[in-house]
């Protein structure tokens, strides 16, 4: 019994001088002090020791199994504290490192033009109104006093989806589901994307623009210029210049451009690149609603009167900022997007 103690004494230390992993450490504990381990297969065979050497083979018993279960545990102190030191040095921070600098994002320039706008004319009573980008031909066409076939569909290069559904052209669909569903008096604009066929340094494929309506019985031309110019001057500052042109829109009658004065030259340099000369600049189309529009929703052009008008997001940025081509807001190059 003795010789037995004596091997599982010397086999116990010497696996445990080797282990190199908490789980080589654990299964040896099991093979030596578990439920069927050969330590405690030891202690049931002492019923077979004559009675006047179990006292000694039993004290000899319990020091073996005090020392391994002490070797067990100095062995897993051991391996969890030098693990520790292994990843405390691996995630060790060197403080005499230069920092790195995490440049924060911020709106892109459309963003914050379009949402500069909608502050502007949210504080002049407007709503907020927004529409689907893919639009059926009669609320971007027809509704809008352009029939079929009508000339004046040739103004806008159109993207069809089917010969039903296109990607809108301008946000002004928007003005006659708004129309739809509510009655008078209305005050709302309608921001979002437009889609046209164009690429060049003055238009995109898709852009943004501002509409906005007002529908109430007695709204008048003078109502018009009394909130364009007042909406004008804060977008471009209150010293702006502004004049209003004759134009033709079908879905307004009659219809005004509306022209600021140049934002680089102030209208002081005959050859300015940016006004060529003329000291004016057109920033949006407006005009009093047709009467076919108002009975295309259900109204009556009898009882009831409103203005219309749209305004280009990206060409008002474009003259806040003096941007030469409209291809920059898309590029996504960062030194152009860093500046705003």
């Amino acid at each position: 019994m003795k010789a037995t103690l004596e091997r599982i004494h010397r086999e116990a230390l010497a696996a445990l001088e080797a282990a190199q992993t908490e789980a080589e450490v654990e299964h040896l504990r099991l093979r030596f002090l578990g439920r069927k381990g050969e330590l405690t297969e030891a202690v049931r065979g002492l019923r077979e020791v004559p009675p006047d050497e179990r006292p000694a083979i039993g004290a000899y018993l319990n020091r073996i199994k005090d020392e391994v279960e002490r070797r067990i545990a100095e062995s897993l102190t051991a391996l969890r504290q030098a693990e520790r030191a292994r990843r405390v040095a691996a995630e060790r921070i060197d403080v005499t490192l230069p920092g790195s600098h995490h440049v924060p994002g911020h709106l892109h320039l459309i963003t914050q033009t379009l949402e500069e706008m909608v502050d502007i004319f949210i504080g002049l009573g407007f709503s907020v109104a927004q529409g689907p980008d893919i639009e059926d031909d009669y609320h971007n066409f027809t509704a809008l006093n352009v029939p079929r076939n009508h000339p004046a569909r040739d103004m806008q290069d159109t993207l069809f989806i089917t010969d039903e559904y296109l990607l809108r052209t301008h946000t002004s669909p928007v003005q006659i589901r708004v129309m739809e569903q509510q009655q008078p008096p209305l005050r709302v604009i309608a921001p979002g994307a437009c889609y046209r066929h164009d690429d060049d340094v003055t238009h995109s494929p898709m852009f943004h623009q501002v509409e906005g309506f007002m529908v109430d019985r007695h709204v008048t031309f003078g109502d018009l210029k009394g909130v364009l110019t007042l909406a004008l001057r804060r977008i471009f500052g209150s010293g702006t210049p502004l004049r209003f042109r004759a134009s033709f829109f079908p879905f307004t009658e009659p219809s005004a451009e509306v022209d600021i004065g140049c934002v680089l030259c102030g209208q002081r340099d005959p050859h300015c690149r940016i006004c060529k000369g003329s000291g004016w600049l057109e920033v949006l189309g407006s005009g009093m609603i047709d009467p076919n529009v108002f009975q295309a929703v259900g109204y009556d052009p009898e009882a009831v009167s409103g203005f219309a008008f749209g305004l280009a997001v990206e060409r008002v940025a474009m003259l806040k900022h003096q941007i030469s081509d409209i291809r920059l807001f898309f590029s996504n190059h960062v030194r152009f997007l860093q500046q705003f």
